[in-house]
């Protein structure tokens, strides 16, 4: 168990660096706020962002699932005003943070799959077919 939410710190920490890198308005100052930044943001999406996704389920659903993008930037705002060192410059810069860091989890579990488990199933009406 403690490994595993090592992992998914450290994947989380390596999807800051990337999106700090990319997204102009959002920067760490050190590895150590990069860190904390991580930390923090595992922590808020544990214990707030649940919350939030619960009262704002109407929403989600009548937008397809969009809304969470903008539970997301939220979220990434927040640890930015959390923790210094780690700075948002406005609500465009944590969306479009949180757009690519949602595509570096897809992406991140597309490898998982075919890297470490050696073969990715898909259901097509009924019947598992491995892609590899």
């Amino acid at each position: 168990m403690l490994f595993g939410i090592l992992i998914i710190w450290i994947l989380t920490t390596i999807g800051l660096l990337v999106v700090s890198a990319i997204v102009p308005g959002i920067k760490a100052q050190s590895t150590g706020s990069l860190l904390l930044a991580a930390l923090i943001l595992g922590l808020i999406n544990a214990f707030i962002r649940p919350l939030l996704w619960i009262l704002t389920w109407p929403l989600t659903v009548l937008s397809f699932g969009l809304f969470a993008l903008l539970i997301n930037a939220f979220m990434i705002q927040l640890t930015a005003e959390l923790v210094p060192g780690f700075e948002v410059r406005d609500f465009a810069s944590a969306l479009l943070g949180a757009v690519l860091m949602v595509i570096l989890a897809i992406l991140g579990f597309i490898f998982v799959e075919w890297f470490l488990f050696d073969s990715v199933y898909w259901l097509q009406m009924g019947e598992a077919r491995s892609i590899l």
